[in-house]
């Protein structure tokens, strides 16, 4: 009865390997394949045959002539392979400190302006591609000013690339940050 009961087991572990294992990621891969493909392969932003990036994934601009992500704790900042957060709680003099001084250097060329939460917090994933109206609003002079174009026309772009809440109601408005940088490439200087 026992070596019965124990072969059972040993085929329904195997057969549930196989189907869950091998075939159900299959299906699964296939199916996102022909009906999302875009989606499937990450959504990547290709221009004269080079991918530049993915809309997903967000990436380190540094240099005062693009807008900033948010900051990110993902392996050394914006690494797909280690996602997440610090850990750091919110008392944690490290991470005190780093916000301090991103928060001084947004300052610093926003006339003392305070700055949006999300130009100095990481999110969970370290990955946010996204940033709010209201911080790429925030980087509008600076960008206008190293790039020598009108603040208006970089505010009007900003504006032009604000994707709304998911079916109306699921989430928060949101500027994806490299296609604003690409976009911004566009307008020239």
């Amino acid at each position: 009865m026992l070596r019965n009961e124990l072969k059972v087991s040993i085929r329904f572990t195997i057969i549930t390997a196989i189907a869950l294992g091998i075939f159900y990621p299959l299906l699964v891969t296939a199916i996102g394949q022909l009906a999302l493909r875009r989606q499937a392969d990450g959504q990547l932003i290709v221009k004269d045959g080079q991918v530049l990036g993915s809309r997903l994934i967000g990436q380190n601009f540094t240099s005062d002539r693009y807008f900033h992500g948010r900051p990110s704790a993902a392996g050394n900042g914006y690494d797909a392979t280690s996602s997440g957060g610090s850990n750091l709680g919110p008392t944690n003099q490290k991470l005190l400190t780093r916000i301090a001084g991103d928060v001084s250097q947004y300052q610093a060329t926003n006339n003392g302006q305070p700055v949006p939460i999300d130009l100095v917090t990481a999110s969970g994933s370290g990955l946010d591609s996204d940033i709010s109206p209201a911080a790429a609003l925030y980087q509008v002079a600076r960008v206008a000013q190293v790039r020598h174009l009108s603040q208006d026309s970089v505010r009007a772009l900003v504006m032009a690339l604000v994707q709304g809440r998911q079916f109306g109601v699921l989430g928060d408005p949101r500027v994806n940050v490299l296609e604003l940088n690409l976009a911004l490439d566009q307008l020239g200087h």
